[in-house]
């Protein structure tokens, strides 16, 4: 990934990672090396959980104790380095959930990304004003202002132009549930903008948009997720809920949802025959 591309999220999760590793082999627990550095072991666990960005002494000071040699001191500080970067979504964040910024700065470096909605319209494909009327909806539970609003549409549309038209954009690959094309959000007209977009999309060469019809079984009885997967480093997926968000990072629960997905899929249709079940329900929208 170019330097440009590069997650500070990412850069962040590995070094603390490193350092997680570096430790262990060592022989040291957290409230050890802790100890030896002078530090709280709660600073040692941050670190190393990605919540708090190392300065570039206690980067520093880590190598010493872990006796890393000049080549590994370098490749920790320039992803220290990395860290400190700000990342695009960081000028919404004010408007953002924290968990969402944090998935925001995963995805920027994932590399494929595997999305099952049985709900909406995945935020990547969704119109400007698609976008607004799924926020508005929201709106009174969520105690959303105006420029709240707002804020959350721009970013919406700035992350399909960082993510699906980048220079190397990453495989994403969508089933999506029938039910998802037939609830309305605006007027008619909304709807229809939204079909003729997401045939349009579901075109791009790197985009796969298939749809999971009501009349077919369904496999896995499970709501939204997005799986992430990254070229060096470990798959994340991303469960949203209405108050909050959680990743799973354990490989063998990671590793259901990619068997969940490739069940959904197993059952939808194809692409072919999804563009003209999508095609079919946008005339619908057409009153």
């Amino acid at each position: 990934m170019p330097p440009e591309q590069a997650s500070p999220t990412v850069r962040r999760l590995r070094l603390g990672q490193e350092l997680r590793q570096l430790r262990e082999r060592r022989g040291l627990t957290g409230a050890r090396a802790a100890k030896e550095l002078g530090w709280s072991p709660s600073k040692v666990s941050r670190i190393e959980a990605a919540k708090t960005k190392p300065s570039h002494d206690d980067v520093q000071a880590f190598a010493k104790l872990y006796k890393c040699d000049d080549q590994k001191l370098d490749e920790l500080l320039g992803l220290a380095r990395d860290a400190d970067q700000r990342g695009w979504w960081e000028d919404y964040e004010d408007n953002l959930p924290g968990d969402y910024t944090r998935f925001l700065g995963l995805e920027a470096e994932a590399v494929d990304q595997r999305t099952w909605e049985p709900q909406i319209v995945p935020g990547l494909l969704q119109t400007e004003h698609y976008a607004r009327e799924v926020i508005l909806a929201t709106r009174g539970i969520a105690r959303i202002t105006h420029s709240g609003v707002r804020s959350r549409v721009e970013s919406r549309l700035d992350r399909q132009q960082r993510v699906l038209y980048r220079p190397d954009p990453p495989v994403f690959r969508v089933v999506l549930d029938e039910s998802a094309l037939m609830r309305q959000f605006g007027e008619p007209s909304v709807m229809r903008e939204q079909m003729e977009h997401l045939l349009v999309v579901s075109l791009l060469p790197q985009v796969s948009v298939r749809i999971l019809p009501l009349d077919a079984p369904h496999p896995v009885n499970t709501g939204a997720f997005i799986h992430l997967k990254f070229s060096a480093f470990d798959d994340v997926v991303y469960l949203e809920s209405l108050y909050g968000a959680r990743f799973v990072e354990d490989l063998a629960l990671v590793a259901g949802y990619e068997s969940a997905f490739d069940h959904i899929s197993s059952a939808a249709l194809d692409e072919d025959a999804s563009r003209v079940f999508i095609q079919r329900k946008s005339m619908t929208w057409r009153r």
